[in-house]
């Protein structure tokens, strides 16, 4: 299910809902169904724990040996 942004026709309020496929989305603050879909900006992926981990054991293989450890927050060898 994906998250549109819309602005009320009647209103004018902007908002974003999750909107399955079969759903008629309405206005949460006057019930309006006359929505514009708006075009939003994506979003550059996030960095979590996985993406750095799979980097560094990348960068071992390849022989980079210096590493960032983030549980002391120094370089290590």
């Amino acid at each position: 299910m994906p998250i549109y942004d819309y602005t009320c026709k009647k209103c004018g309020q902007t908002f974003e809902l999750l909107v399955m496929s079969s759903t008629i989305p309405a206005c949460p603050r006057c019930g309006g169904r006359e929505l514009q879909k708006l075009i939003s900006a994506p979003t550059a992926p996030g960095k979590s724990a996985g993406i750095m981990a799979a980097g560094r054991v990348r960068a071992a293989k390849e022989g980079h040996t210096i590493n960032y450890k983030h549980s002391n927050g120094k370089i290590v060898d």
